[in-house]
């Protein structure tokens, strides 16, 4: 895993709890929108890495 993959569900772990464990405002879900973000950016990063390296 690497470091984008980690912040993303970081960032989404904070997300559920803030979510469901809390009375969250509005602006919490933000951290749905960017974990799930970086989340899709590592995989589409170590796909070309990996398609790359496949050549």
């Amino acid at each position: 895993m690497d470091l984008l993959t980690i912040a993303g569900l970081a960032m989404l772990a904070l997300w559920a709890a803030g979510t469901f464990l809390f009375d969250a405002p509005g602006v919490i879900h933000g951290l749905l929108t960017l974990g799930i973000y970086l989340v899709v950016l590592a995989r589409i990063r170590h796909a070309a890495r990996t398609r790359g390296a496949g050549r």
